[in-house]
């Protein structure tokens, strides 16, 4: 458990932040510029004293007000990747990565070097200097030096807010795998919500130096805190199951989630693994009977659990669809002449390309 109640005034920016989220995983920051988020990592790496409070990982203290204690950074064990990868240019690759194990001497061993440059990536890169790497390659080695610092905890600061598109692309299955095979807890400070979706177990909202909402990553897509900070556009349920078949002819896989199942677009899906994917509430279409005859692939029984209203009063109405909930928009005559209500049944169609997924 990482638990956090801090508080820390810089200039006219107050910062009042207090969150509990289970370890080890990713707990994701996420909010707008200047909403704290960074102030936060720096706290936590003990880089900024906060003026009040106490941070706890597990069972070691790093700050307490009521004892006077705070932890020296330098004996947090706490790994820091920053949006600039932050490598010694005189160094090549193998040094930099050296850098890090050479700090971590008497630490407790959590991962080699031989299982990092396997796990990133990084064997045919090892003589090259910085300079001759690519955005995506810098930030790697950089993940790489964190990581043989044998961290108790790392903090991923926008790690891929540098860099371009294909960049961001070619590392973020790296940043899945490090979740996925390493116990390592993580905190990942993003603004951008698709990083989110495929990385974070945990998301904390952050709005002016606040937390607005916490809790796992499907209680959040379905909280209008969230639809304030992406947009109406973005807004969607996010579920996850297993995969229990899969078509790579077709590029079609069915998901088996705690409400059913559904059949998602995904030609790469392997059977067993699990899988995310986000259901966008403009993309969802409600009816009050089963339907027949249509090329939507998938229909869901479920009940009507609330509503609310949306931008432009359009209507966001939650529907229970057996152990998760999902949104869908619909417009203000829409929700009359179909006389929905909470309790009312309904059955939610999606097509099974109007998803966005990602397995692990």
């Amino acid at each position: 458990m990482l638990a956090v109640s801090i508080a820390k005034r810089r200039g006219a920016f107050d910062l009042a932040v207090a969150f509990r989220a289970p370890t080890p995983g990713i707990i994701a920051l996420f909010g707008r510029s200047g909403s704290g988020k960074t102030t936060v990592v720096e706290i936590l790496a003990g880089l900024l004293e906060p003026d009040s409070g106490d941070l706890r990982l597990e069972d070691l203290v790093l700050f307490d007000t009521a004892t006077g204690y705070s932890l020296p950074a330098e004996r947090r064990r706490i790994g820091y990747v920053f949006q600039d990868a932050r490598l010694f240019p005189h160094l090549s690759v193998r040094g930099n990565l050296r850098y890090g194990q050479k700090r971590a001497a008497s630490a407790p061993h959590i991962i080699s070097f031989d299982e990092v440059t396997e796990l990133l990536g990084l064997a045919p890169l090892l003589a090259r200097r910085p300079y001759t790497l690519s955005g995506g390659e810098r930030q790697r080695v950089a993940l790489g030096r964190a990581l043989l610092s044998q961290p108790r905890l790392l903090l991923l600061d926008e790690p891929l807010a540098s860099l371009d598109a294909a960049r961001r692309a070619e590392v973020l299955p790296y940043l899945e795998a490090l979740r996925d095979r390493l116990s390592i807890p993580m905190v990942y400070v993003s603004h951008q919500f698709e990083e989110v979706l495929r990385l974070a177990d945990h998301v904390v909202l952050l709005e002016a130096g606040r937390v607005v909402a916490a809790g796992t990553i499907h209680e959040m897509s379905l909280r209008p805190e969230l639809g304030a900070i992406v947009g109406a556009d973005a807004v969607g349920a996010v579920l996850e199951g297993v995969i229990s078949e899969a078509d790579a002819a077709r590029g079609l896989a069915r998901l088996n989630f705690g409400g059913g199942t559904l059949l998602v677009a995904a030609r790469h899906a392997r059977v067993g693994a699990r899988a995310r994917v986000q259901l966008f509430a403009s993309d969802l279409i409600l009816a009050t009977q089963p339907a027949q005859g249509l090329s939507v692939r998938n229909s869901l029984a479920g009940v009507v659990r609330g509503i609310r209203e949306d931008e432009n009063e359009a209507q966001l109405v939650s529907v229970d669809i057996g152990g998760a909930s999902v949104l869908a928009r619909v417009t203000r005559d829409a929700l009359e002449s179909l006389g929905l209500h909470p309790g009312s049944a309904v059955w939610v169609l999606v097509k099974a390309v109007s998803m966005r997924g990602h397995t692990f």
